[in-house]
């Protein structure tokens, strides 16, 4: 982040209108493309030519990337990330916690709980609570950081729980508008959550079967954006759903209460709410609720509600370019967040067993590839008109990438309109360096009980193990810096 122009503690005095599950990272991949039709199958030309804004990002001086992280700090996170890359380890540590050891209330349970708690969960989470959440922003904030809130709660399986859920959502808002301006970007929510996992499946049962067959009535069907492309993946609808009953019909009624809910209670706060992802077999409904609220709530330049693309899935492109055009036409802006993606072995194991190809990307480059078109498309667009877009990004070739074309398009580097994102706890040097070369950068900050973020916390241990995981560009400089303040220590 090297030369700053406006530095982002003058920068968070304002408020913008401006978070992941990353898919593995590499820390090679292809440049972006030149403006081009991203329905383009065809390997478009790239550019390799990297700017000044390029040039800004400084992952060499160590001393100037951890300025802001304490020593005690440095040295937990070395050991957190050097443990996550040893599989044996992770190997055991998610047996035990997928065990039915895990689920009685016994002295081991305690003491595994106690263990992840002052280990994996202080280096991943940002605190039980929204209130120590907010003080874990706070430490951010004056490093040059912003939050993206993120209550830890994924699955619920019936209304009372879902309104338990909307709850610690709203106090999620009420806290985020508690802080100081622009020290928060975004409030995220998954609908998982508000909306009861069952209903969600047979929604996008029925959002598929009217892709198969447009004639095929949804009464409860509100005004949205397209959720499918013609390459989309269908098999999970293998024969015609049942219409909803009566009673499903209530519950999603329900649901679209809260969400309606949240949604405003975000407008009031002026903190854009952003819909995280999910697996392909409720992604269609988890769509249908953010499309619909976005033609109710964005307005003027800069959305309220923003979605997520995975970029891992192979129509990833297709549904973005697509759901984009209808957007413009209805004159609604859009916001997106663009990731890798988080659920490569499950999409995978299940295409396999239905007897279909993956929704996957066959190569790590070929989702490289996809996630920088995208990403290009994105710059170009709000380049020109109104959008947003969050890049989150472990890879250090996308992060360059993409402040090379936001340069070369005239977009500022703080830019309401852009946003990098990295998970806490993970590419720190990304995070800071483009920080430090003026870009607005959020990490995405979970927190909860314990075993709340339980399910979280397996999935970040399981992207971070082995010794050529995402962690490993971080782990070296870290032990750099390490290395460099045990010296002025001791000379």
């Amino acid at each position: 982040m090297a030369t700053r122009v406006i530095p982002p503690r003058i920068l968070r005095k304002l408020r913008y209108n401006t978070a992941t599950k990353p898919f593995q990272p590499s820390l090679t991949s292809p440049a972006l493309s030149p403006p081009c039709n991203i329905l383009d199958q065809k390997s478009p030309s790239t550019t390799t030519l990297l700017p000044p804004a390029v040039a800004d990002l400084n992952f060499h001086d160590v001393q100037k990337l951890f300025t802001y992280v304490s020593t005690a700090n440095l040295l937990r996170s070395t050991a957190v990330l050097h443990a996550t890359a040893i599989e044996p380890m992770v190997d055991l540590g998610t047996w035990l916690m997928r065990s039915e050891l895990m689920q009685t209330d016994n002295p081991l349970r305690k003491l595994a709980l106690a263990a992840t708690r002052s280990t994996f969960f202080d280096h991943f989470c940002a605190g039980e609570d929204a209130v120590t959440a907010a003080q874990s922003i706070g430490g951010l904030n004056k490093a040059g950081l912003r939050g993206m809130l993120v209550y830890g709660v994924e699955d619920a399986h019936d209304n009372e729980a879902c309104n338990r859920n909307l709850q610690g959502f709203l106090h999620t808002v009420d806290v985020s508008r508690s802080l100081p301006p622009s020290s928060v970007s975004f409030v995220i929510v998954k609908i998982t959550a508000i909306c009861p996992m069952s209903l969600l499946e047979r929604m996008s049962d029925l959002l598929r079967w009217q892709k198969k067959d447009p004639s095929f009535n949804l009464p409860w069907m509100q005004d949205t954006l397209p959720v499918f492309s013609e390459s989309s993946p269908l098999y999970h609808t293998r024969k015609r759903p049942a219409p909803l009953t009566q009673q499903e019909e209530s519950d999603l009624e329900l649901a679209n209460q809260r969400f309606l809910e949240l949604c405003e209670k975000c407008v009031q706060a002026n903190i854009p709410l952003l819909v995280d992802a999910e697996h392909t077999s409720v992604q269609p409904a988890i769509d249908y609720f953010t499309y619909a609220a976005a033609i109710v709530h964005n307005k003027g330049e800069n959305p309220t509600v923003f979605g997520t693309i995975q970029t891992y899935l192979k129509d990833a492109k297709e549904r973005l370019l697509l759901t984009s055009k209808a957007a413009e036409k209805m004159g609604i802006p859009m916001g997106f967040k663009l990731v890798r993606g988080a659920y490569m072995s499950s999409e995978r194991q299940l295409a396999a067993d239905l007897g279909f190809a993956s929704p996957i990307h066959n190569s790590i480059m070929d989702t490289h590839k996809c996630f920088n078109d995208c990403t290009s498309f994105m710059l170009e667009k709000i380049a020109g008109g109104p959008g947003g877009v969050v890049l989150a990004t472990h890879n250090i070739e996308s992060g360059k990438l993409a402040a090379a074309k936001a340069h070369e398009l005239g977009i500022g580097k703080v830019n309401h309109k852009m946003e990098f994102a990295q998970l806490y706890g993970m590419s720190e040097a990304l995070s800071f360096g483009l920080s430090n070369a003026g870009f607005q950068v959020s990490k995405y900050m979970p927190f909860g009980p314990v075993e709340t973020v339980m399910p979280y916390l397996l999935r970040r241990a399981e992207e971070n193990r082995g010794v050529l995981a995402a962690s490993g560009f971080d782990r070296q400089l870290m032990r750099k810096e390490l290395v460099r303040r045990l010296r002025a220590a001791v000379f």
